[in-house]
């Protein structure tokens, strides 16, 4: 839905006329747009409910990503997909706490990771999608960027009758509803020893209460590591095909390398949800940034190689980035509790977005100024940034329940 940008701008910017400016800042839209869904998304999840905007958020993703059918200036792509980013942002929280808190201890991180691996799933059929689309005439820039409307109903189907969080409404005192919801969702032999070892003092909600709580050292390794996991990515989603121009693949043999790369970005997160269980959070984030900062070192380094040497180095990057992908949802998931856990994600999506932001807005600035090769050893050492900060800070919560993980004192 949002990585198919990069083939649409391939069209709609000289349709549009757009400038450097405008391909950056529509480029990076969506991206502004998920930091202020993300905030508010956040904060009001965990004030009102998961249940409450679950539906709604997804019918603004569906209302927004239709109306770019009809846009015809800059500004107005622009604000489409900046409310398009908000209605992605505030599902970020609502979902992945929602899915967090009715996970048992063996499962949860796989299904939490497996958010990120339908997030790759979702931008390969956008590459494809597009990449077919491209040949349609000089309209189809419009088609792709409205075709994300029907995914998005099917997901509003689906998503009708989801309970809300049991752990919210244990916290919130509500025993008899959270009982209810774990009996329809589990049965009526579940074992509620967890839910009723959840206490129901009264806590404050809000981004403050993050740091009043003593849970600031932990939303500054989150924030950090998930900048410097995304910040590469999203630059080399929303200008896939012009990087690979720039490393001297044209034509429809761009177009061809985005698909083959999006696909090994969703095969990558695939395999490294089978390694969350088996080696831990920590060892799967710090493999996955030592790799992948030296696929893109190496991309910097040689940059006028053969074309079978770039698509072999982007391939790279794109299976060994999965490991710090997933866990993008996992370990903030996991490390706060359920009175501030939504809007503990919210911030720092929201946090990890400005960076992303800028980094998309400056990926054809730099293209242009300081060439390919400069512009992929900046994103190496983003990326050897994250490896240092987690190597430091990671910790491991993979044998730990919800609450244990989400504790100070473990």
């Amino acid at each position: 839905m949002l990585s198919i940008i990069g083939i649409a701008l391939v069209q709609a910017t000289p349709y549009l006329g757009l400038s450097l400016f405008w391909e950056g800042m529509i480029g990076a839209s969506a991206l502004i747009g998920i930091f202020l869904g993300g905030f508010v998304g956040g904060w009001f999840t965990d004030k009102f409910g998961r249940q409450v905007l679950y539906t709604l958020d997804l019918v603004a993703i569906g209302v927004f990503s239709l109306a770019q059918f009809w846009v015809e200036s800059a500004e107005s792509l622009f604000f489409c997909r900046l409310f398009l980013g908000i209605a992605v942002g505030a599902d970020y929280p609502i979902a992945t706490a929602l899915l967090a808190e009715f996970a048992p201890k063996k499962y949860r991180g796989p299904l939490t990771g497996m958010l990120n691996v339908m997030w790759f799933v979702g931008a390969a059929i956008g590459y494809i999608v597009g990449g077919i689309l491209l040949h349609m005439g000089p309209d189809a820039w419009r088609w792709m960027l409205a075709s994300a409307a029907l995914p998005t109903a099917i997901f509003i189907f689906l998503r009708r009758n989801t309970p809300e969080s049991p752990r919210w409404l244990r916290r919130k005192g509500r025993y008899l509803e959270a009982k209810a919801v774990l009996k329809q969702v589990y049965g009526q032999d579940v074992s509620m020893q967890e839910l009723e070892s959840i206490t129901t003092e009264p806590k404050p909600v809000g981004i403050t209460a993050l740091f009043r709580a003593g849970y600031g050292t932990r939303m500054i390794f989150v924030s950090v590591f998930w900048t410097c996991t995304i910040v590469p990515l999203f630059a080399v989603y929303a200008f896939s095909p012009k990087i690979l121009t720039a490393l001297g693949l044209t034509g429809d043999l761009s177009n061809m390398g985005s698909v083959a790369i999006t696909i090994l970005f969703m095969l990558g997160t695939v395999f490294a949800l089978s390694l969350v269980n088996k080696i831990g959070r920590r060892a799967l984030l710090l493999q996955s940034f030592f790799w992948t900062s030296l696929a893109l070192l190496l991309l910097g380094l040689f940059a006028n190689s053969t074309q079978y040497v770039i698509l072999l180095l982007f391939a790279a990057y794109a299976l060994t980035t999965g490991g710090s992908q997933i866990l993008q949802f996992i370990y903030p998931n996991e490390l706060f509790p359920t009175e501030i856990r939504a809007s503990a994600v919210g911030l720092a999506s929201s946090l990890s977005r400005i960076g992303a932001a800028v980094g998309t807005y400056l990926v054809p600035l730099a293209l242009v100024r300081i060439g390919i090769g400069a512009t992929m050893l900046v994103a190496a050492a983003i990326t050897l940034v994250g490896f240092v900060v987690s190597y430091k800070m990671a910790p491991e919560t993979m044998h730990c329940s919800l609450e244990d993980a989400a504790s100070l004192a473990q």
